[in-house]
């Protein structure tokens, strides 16, 4: 079991790693003025509507705009937070984990229900955001799963200096 929970956090620090990038630079665009972000970053979000035919970042309907507010409110610090908690092996990692992935659970049941029952999204698009869903219900049996290195969630953690002075 141990290997597995350092095989998911491992996962996890890389997805987090990248919602911790995309989100402030990709989802921001939808309310901050494009002049404020490099060229580059703009671009690569009109890549991204015109490759996968996403039409909710095109649209923006008004759910998904609220959706994004969450994301960066909410999901985006949870995201930061975990990724220091995966590496400095916090004992409250588990906890903001399984808030974090009960978040972005229900923000996928909406996004998803609306891919689905619009007909709209083409099979690229829904390949594109179902892997979230998978990382969400990762991210929540992570917080609900004890793991039997409880030492730390890469790693052992390194020994205090109490129980080094102990020893010598």
């Amino acid at each position: 079991m141990g290997f597995l929970c350092k095989l998911v956090d491992a996962s996890l620090l890389l997805v987090f790693s990248v919602i911790a990038l995309a989100a402030p630079l990709i989802d921001s665009q939808t309310f901050l003025p494009q002049s404020v972000f490099p060229e580059l970053v703009v671009d690569l979000k009109k890549y991204y509507i015109r490759h996968y035919d996403d039409y909710l970042l095109d649209e923006m309907p008004n759910f998904f705009v609220g959706l994004i507010w969450v994301e960066l409110l909410f999901q985006w610090p949870l995201a930061v937070l975990n990724i220091y908690g995966i590496l400095a092996y916090k004992p409250w990692f588990k906890t903001t984990c399984l808030i974090y992935g009960v978040s972005v659970l229900t923000s996928m049941a909406a996004i998803l229900g609306e891919l689905i029952g619009s007909q709209k999204a083409s099979d690229k698009l829904m390949m594109m955001y179902c892997p979230f869903m998978g990382f969400g219900i990762l991210a929540m049996l992570r917080g609900l799963v004890p793991c039997t290195n409880t030492s730390g969630s890469m790693g052992k953690k390194p020994a205090s200096a109490t129980a080094r002075k102990k020893r010598a």
